[in-house]
């Protein structure tokens, strides 16, 4: 062998060594992204573990994107480091500047290019595979390789449009009424059996770029006119299922280009997102198809008796601080109208101030109150509110309304009303509610006297121990804030 041979195989062998090190860090990364994940996941389960729970899944997808960076496959940074700077540059300010308040669009949002991200990679990998001119490769796909891209796609492209229609809805871009025309249930079946028919297609016929790209075009119009017939009511429903499906797009992204960080991120992704789904509308005691095809909220329903005249009865912020000041249990129920109203940092010096004066205050936090998952509690959690505060069982925080001095409901309605327990005819009968009127005295603050998400009247408000206070949260809270401090004064 001569020596410019011997030279060649001793580079050749450098040169395998160094990517098998690199592929070892590469998967190493992987896996610890992984782990990250599962307890991050398994963190935000727990109240007091929330906040840690967010760090792991952070350094969590720091390993993965770093794992990511070193793959062999990558040719230049040039387009990486565009992206990163793009995405730096809108990402954080984003991240600092939108308040809690509007975090559920500001995640339909995020859902949407995350979703945009997965059918784009789906659209080109298939494209690629049918260009023989791309690096000489053989084109064509196997019948398992076009059914992870497909499904990549048809769950990607729904979830576009599907987020940003929730966006809108929860941005108040457009209505958040259910927008409704005969048969349009029996057109979203047709198209979706269309789309799921492509699918099937193209999983026997791989090279049929026609049905792929059908059922692309299907899925983005499917994403709109599905969300179109939901309620802001349902919004948190929808919100988590649309995280669901964004995990389901990046689970068959990790399956198309063999990569396991975004098989497992999106498992648990999808798998989290659905069964959170599932959990919130037994909070709401309704089904899946109730959500997606009910059209709830559609138009405003009075629940007043014919023949019955009802007036609702107000305080003065002197008289209610009065009462406030002086109870041995308290119980708030906080609803959206207090994150609207940004009400949480006065909402705690209240609950200090009776605290101070030998009252017990804890909140009663519904499972849907708000417009995504746990949205209250994270609000409360950002204003110093302890945990250990919280009543986050619908069952437990009525037992402590029944021996409460006074309940204060503050921008909730739905969460609230009895006809959820007495009305058969109420679109929201069955879905387990907050007993509020158990306590001796229901304080009631509300911006005005419309109806909640539902566009159900609320007979809570014209009972004979609930007192309105109307008016913005904050400005109500802050007034009852001062008539205490001003009991105090005086004493």
């Amino acid at each position: 062998m001569t020596l410019p041979a011997l030279a060649l195989l001793s580079q050749a062998a450098e040169g395998g060594a160094l990517s098998g090190a690199r592929e070892s860090i590469v998967q190493g990364s992987y896996l610890v992204a992984s782990v990250l994940f599962i307890l991050g996941l398994r963190s935000l389960t727990r109240p007091t573990d929330a906040r840690l729970g967010m760090q792991q899944a952070a350094f969590g997808m720091l390993f993965a994107v770093i794992g990511t960076l070193l793959n062999h496959e990558i040719i230049t940074y040039q387009w990486i480091i565009t992206g990163l700077v793009i995405g730096a540059i809108a990402g954080y300010p984003m991240a600092m500047k939108v308040p809690m308040t509007a975090m559920p669009q500001f995640i339909a949002f995020s859902h949407a290019f995350g979703a945009i991200a997965a059918t784009l990679v789906g659209v080109v990998e298939y494209r690629h595979a049918y260009d023989p001119a791309i690096q000489g490769l053989q084109p064509g796909l196997s019948s398992g390789t076009a059914a992870a891209l497909g499904f990549e796609v048809l769950f990607g492209a729904l979830t576009v449009t599907g987020s940003f229609m929730a966006f809108g809805k929860l941005q108040e871009l457009i209505t958040g009424r259910p927008i409704t025309f005969k048969g349009q249930n029996a057109i979203n079946l047709l198209l979706m059996a269309v789309a799921f028919g492509s699918f099937g297609w193209l999983v026997l016929h791989p090279d049929a770029a026609w049905a792929f790209y059908a059922m692309v075009g299907l899925a983005l119009f499917l994403g709109v006119s599905m969300v179109l017939p939901i309620g802001g009511g349902d919004m948190p429903v929808v919100v988590s299922l649309l995280n669901s499906y964004a995990g389901l797009a990046a689970a068959a992204t990790g399956f198309a280009i063999g990569n396991n960080v975004l098989i497992i991120a999106g498992a648990l992704e999808g798998a989290g997102g659905f069964i959170l789904s599932m959990m919130m509308s037994k909070a709401m005691n309704r089904s899946f198809g109730n959500v997606i095809f009910g059209a709830f909220g559609s138009a405003p329903t009075s629940t007043a008796k014919k023949g019955e005249a009802r007036e609702s009865k107000t305080i003065s912020t002197e008289d209610a601080a009065l009462q406030m000041a002086y109870a041995g249990s308290v119980v708030i129920i906080p609803g959206y109208g207090m994150a609207v109203a940004q009400a949480q940092h006065v909402c705690r010096e209240l609950m200090e101030l009776i605290q101070k004066k030998g009252g017990d205050v804890k909140y009663a936090i519904h499972p849907v109150a708000g417009r995504m998952p746990g949205h209250l509690n994270v609000i409360l959690s950002e204003a110093g509110i302890d945990y250990g505060t919280l009543l986050t069982d619908v069952d437990d925080a009525n037992r402590v309304l029944q021996t409460a001095d006074i309940a204060i409901i503050i921008g909730a309605n739905d969460i609230v009303n009895p006809d959820a327990e007495e009305d058969k005819g109420s679109p929201l009968y069955g879905m387990p509610i907050f007993r509020p009127w158990t306590a001796k005295t229901v304080y009631v603050i509300k911006r005005g006297k419309g109806t909640g998400f539902s566009g159900v009247e609320n007979p809570l408000f014209f009972r004979d121990n609930t007192l309105m206070l109307y008016g913005d949260a904050k400005s109500v809270l802050g007034s009852l804030v001062k008539e205490v401090k001003a009991l105090d004064e005086g004493h």
